[in-house]
């Protein structure tokens, strides 16, 4: 019988693959990545990162601003005084036999700044409550959440000027939201910008209106488009209501977005970006201080009074908050988030 030859199979070499660590000890995977990081660490580093060693910088001297002809002036309005602003902003000594703060009116608009954060919760649940609505399937749903948007986008000038003449309150005139409640019997209604009881109310309205259907509300729409459809249909077959599926389904997966909400409110809380303007155009931060923010105190002694070295201070005090806050909350926050 004739046989076939054998012809043994030889396995060709395969191409070799380079590692993927490969040409990183000479910088082969940083130098091509340069060009897309250099404009965005550029622009960390002289927006963001300078200005706030600048900022701790300023902080440990007395400059007060003032015009200069030359450098010598300038060496004599910048004096060195180490931590003795810190001294002065956090210290507390005796006064007649009893403790008292060597900067009162610094806490008590730091007190002013946390009483105004606590509209954060109800914003934060309004807005889950309102991209549950949205996130239906409605004919000209789209049409709400754009209109629900439109605040956020407009202007904060335009904004306080509009809510200046809804709370406005003077003897012979009267603003929109007072005239409603005197058509509705309530004849003596509150002074809402000129009281000391009700200005920081009336802010608290101003800003819920302004944040529920904001940013937080996309977050939580966007998360809600997430979860998968299947895990609600097996809750429904397995007889669990709106709620059972609210609160085990649809509040657990959106705790990413949650986690990331309440960490841009309060950092944004603290900041008072929109509070600055909105004291800074409605009352100047009366009536006797009750809506003066830690950002207005920093803007009074630095362009106002022309102490860049205590408001550079107090700037840094008010950094220090939002960094640490931040760390704690992503130290021990993310324990009740689930990514499953």
């Amino acid at each position: 019988m004739n046989r076939e030859p054998r012809v043994e199979s030889r396995e060709r070499n395969p191409t070799p693959v380079p590692s993927p660590r490969a040409g990183r000890g000479k910088g082969g995977g940083v130098l091509p990545a340069l060009p897309f990081l250099l404009p965005n660490l550029l622009g960390f580093l002289i927006f963001t990162f300078l200005p706030v060693l600048a900022c701790f910088g300023l902080s440990l001297t007395d400059y007060r601003l003032a015009p200069i002809a030359n450098l010598h002036d300038l060496k004599e309005q910048i004096r060195f005084v180490g931590l003795g602003n810190f001294v002065r902003l956090l210290g507390f000594g005796r006064e007649a036999g009893r403790l008292v703060a060597n900067d009162p009116e610094f806490w008590r608009y730091l007190g002013n700044t946390l009483f105004l954060m606590l509209g954060i919760p109800i914003s934060i649940a309004g807005s889950l409550l309102l991209a549950l609505l949205l996130n239906q399937r409605l004919r000209g749903v789209t049409i709400f959440r754009t209109v629900y948007f439109l605040p956020t986008v407009s202007s904060a000038v335009a904004v306080c000027i509009v809510w200046k003449w809804i709370l406005y309150q003077q003897p012979n005139e009267v603003g929109l939201l007072n005239s409603m409640l005197m058509s509705i019997g309530i004849m003596h209604p509150p002074d809402w910008l000129g009281s000391m009881q009700w200005a920081k109310p009336a802010f608290i309205i101003m800003v819920l209106w302004l944040g529920v259907g904001g940013y937080n509300c996309v977050l939580y729409l966007a998360g809600l488009q997430g979860v998968p459809q299947e895990l609600y249909e097996a809750a429904a077959l397995d007889g669990a209501g709106s709620w059972a599926r609210l609160r085990h389904i649809t509040w657990p997966l959106l705790s990413p977005t949650t986690f990331f909400v309440v960490t841009m409110s309060v950092i944004a809380g603290l900041q008072g970006s929109f509070l600055f303007t909105a004291a800074f155009l409605m009352t100047g931060g009366g009536p006797a201080g009750a809506t003066t923010t830690l950002m207005l105190y920093i803007y009074n002694y630095g362009l106002a009074w022309h102490q860049l070295g205590y408001a550079a201070a107090i700037a840094a005090v008010l950094f220090s908050l939002v960094f640490s806050f931040t760390l704690i909350n992503w130290r021990y926050g993310q324990r009740l988030v689930h990514y499953q």
